[in-house]
């Protein structure tokens, strides 16, 4: 009795499945081949979870600290530090090209240097949520940041910012005093460059001037004075930079901004986007050639722009404005091309002993 019943029963689901079957036989097939990207979630297999957790190890550093202090640290962003890269580069090529000829950069001061980008990296995030808090609100991705989950409070938040800024403050003492007035100089542009993405459609403009602030802290911390035939071209390209990546990074959240008013290059540019960044890189890499020209670069240096051009190149070319997924992706490769500018710097000043001495063996040959 018990098995005519399940063979009834089984009978019974073969007629129900047949429509079925026939309605989503190929996402079945996906499915069966382990293809199936979205919707009916399933357990993740073969090599997901691996790229999960390398993708998310500051997140998870982040989660495994003490509960009541992890509001604080995803509000400064320490779960997501590609934004500390990309305030610490600009520094780093001005710190490297301050180096004597022969010589690796001054690693006290790239040390000094990245602790402030993520100080004032996370000072720079909790303005920017305190201004933004009802706006985060009603955007998906950003609807569960700490002061607009209420995970914080506002008042908290700003004591929060003056711890930070005060230890940002510490760092900047630690420099000459050139450098401590030119440092005070950004904080205007640190605490106002958030609020440009209500009055005007370039707040990506404003960012880029904060951001590669460090182009020319960098040098003046190490020459006590800014030489503007290489400091001006450093931080105009890094400006340059910061209209690319961030006018990618505003694409993902081009239709919630445009619901609620907010304006950015994204919105201003639309589909003539990779125009405007094929612009922009042209722009970056013809004063990131000036700078070499400037300060007496070498071969290296050169060999790394040409890379910087390529990477620029496939990056806008390859770029789909309308996934979401693909900006982020384009968007975290920049660190990967500052890192390629960086070491172009470092390698093009230790090529420059090569020459110095074969220039000294000469001339020792020339008098003997």
């Amino acid at each position: 009795m018990l098995a005519a019943r399940c063979a009834a029963l089984a009978g019974g689901l073969r007629v129900l499945a047949r429509p079925w079957l026939r309605g989503f036989g190929a996402l079945a097939q996906a499915r069966a081949a382990g293809s199936l990207g979205v919707g009916h979630p399933r357990p993740s297999v073969g090599p997901e979870p691996r790229r999960r957790r390398l993708g998310l190890s500051a997140a998870a550093v982040v989660n495994s600290a003490p509960r009541p202090l992890q509001p604080y640290l995803r509000l400064m962003r320490l779960d997501k530090p590609i934004g500390t890269w990309l305030l610490y580069l600009p520094c780093t090529w001005s710190i490297g090209l301050a180096a004597e000829p022969g010589c690796f950069p001054d690693w006290y001061m790239l040390s000094l240097f990245g602790t402030g980008a993520v100080l004032m990296r996370g000072a720079g995030c909790t303005i920017n949520d305190m201004w933004d808090r009802d706006y985060d609100k009603k955007v998906i991705r950003t609807a569960n940041r700490p002061i607009a989950a209420g995970d914080i409070s506002t008042f908290q938040s700003f004591i929060f910012l003056g711890g930070q800024l005060t230890l940002a403050l510490g760092i900047l003492l630690c420099l000459n005093y050139y450098s401590i007035a030119l440092g005070a100089a950004s904080l205007l542009l640190v605490i106002t460059y958030p609020l440009m993405k209500r009055i005007t459609y370039w707040p990506q403009l404003a960012l880029g001037l904060t951001f590669n602030w460090g182009a020319l802290l960098g040098w003046s911390a190490i020459k006590g004075s800014c030489d503007l035939s290489i400091c001006l071209p450093l931080y105009f390209s890094g400006i340059m930079w910061t209209l690319i990546y961030d006018t990618i990074y505003a694409h993902q959240d081009k239709r919630d901004d445009a619901l609620i008013g907010l304006k950015s290059t994204a919105l201003r540019f639309q589909e003539n986007t990779k125009q405007w960044l094929s612009g922009f890189g042209v722009a970056m890499l013809g004063a990131l050639s000036l700078v070499g020209v400037n300060s007496g670069q070498t071969a290296p240096y050169y060999t790394a722009l040409a890379a910087v051009g390529a990477h620029l190149a496939h990056q806008i070319y390859t770029l789909d404005i309308h996934r979401p997924e693909d900006c982020w992706d384009k968007f975290t490769s920049n660190r990967t091309l500052g890192l390629v500018v960086l070491l172009g710097i470092v390698l093009g000043n230790l090529w420059k002993e090569k020459k110095t001495d074969e220039a000294n063996k000469s001339i020792d040959r020339i008098e003997n």
